[in-house]
């Protein structure tokens, strides 16, 4: 009887010895491929950064076109729109070109969706006149200036209804103030840039550009752009000037603060520097959809 119990016990012990060796074998095989998956997953992080640095380099590394280039290809229509809001008896006739009733804007970004046309952001208007990168078919650019909240309470909802995105020249002055005009806030600035709208610098009081010099680059451009900056959390590079004036004195200030374009108004580029002398036109309150779309063509 003791041999049979000491016989049973020696079975015993080599069957617990082959599961622990089992349990081993299984627990180092697990351990083997978590660790080959963590080397998977480290690998595909590192290549993933490796070709977003090296996208980033060949980016970086392209050759801007020459200014001869840039002018000889086809301009894009780029429209500009201020206060949106019905015409009220004490506005002036010219007030009224840059006062765009509500039911007149609707109509004007409805023509342009029936029309087929595709709106384009500032990132796209540059890799096409820098580098001849493509365009969606009929492009177009629809840009707001001056920070008014009816930009975004109505402007951005309507174009979000064709699924059209703007660009907004923020005056960073007026940011957050009610009075006779209400204003975007912060929150709002936020809100457009998340969504995938373009931000863009407008001064910060709308002074005329031609006449900066010495701190009032700092006052006027370094300034509000690092506010609208720190409200975004993007790099601000393209800048509209105020009543669409420039020099050419001043465009190497805006290259030294690391903007890539600028936008004037319907005067005519300037031929050393297109990127900086990028023309719009202001889309009347007077203007019918035809009215609008006849002058973009003939514009542009």
């Amino acid at each position: 009887m003791k041999k049979i119990f000491l016989g049973i016990c020696a079975l015993s012990l080599i069957y617990a010895s082959a599961c622990n060796s089992s349990s081993s074998k299984t627990n180092q095989s697990a351990d083997s491929a978590a660790a080959a998956g963590a080397d998977s997953v480290q690998t595909t992080a590192t290549n993933t950064s490796e070709n977003e640095t090296t996208a980033a380099a060949d980016h970086k590394n392209r050759k801007i076109a020459d200014a001869a280039t840039i002018l000889a290809r086809k301009q894009v229509p780029v429209l500009c729109y201020h206060q949106i809001r019905d015409w009220r008896e004490k506005d002036s006739k010219s007030a009224r070109d840059y006062i765009i009733p509500v039911a007149t804007f609707k109509a004007q970004i409805k023509m342009l969706a029936d029309s087929g046309y595709n709106s384009i952001q500032p990132d796209q208007l540059y890799n096409y006149l820098a580098y001849g990168d493509p365009l969606p078919p009929k492009p177009v650019m629809l840009t707001f200036d001056d920070t008014d909240y009816d930009q975004y309470s109505v402007g951005a909802k309507v174009l979000d209804q064709y699924g059209f995105k703007g660009v907004y020249f923020i005056m960073t002055v007026s940011i957050g103030k009610k009075g006779k005009v209400h204003y975007m806030s912060k929150e709002d600035i936020k809100d457009l840039s998340d969504r995938g709208n373009a931000i863009g610098s407008h001064t910060y009081d709308h002074q005329n550009f031609k006449k900066f010099s010495g701190d009032d680059w700092v006052t006027q451009i370094e300034k509000p752009t690092a506010t609208l900056e720190a409200i975004t959390g993007k790099k601000i590079v393209d800048f509209a000037y105020p009543f669409g004036l420039w020099n050419s004195k001043g465009i190497p200030e805006l290259k030294k603060r690391g903007f890539r374009s600028a936008y004037a108004l319907a005067q005519k580029r300037d031929e050393k520097e297109p990127l900086y002398t990028i023309r719009r036109i202001i889309a009347s309150g007077y203007w019918s959809p035809k009215t609008l779309h006849n002058s973009m063509v003939n514009s542009f």
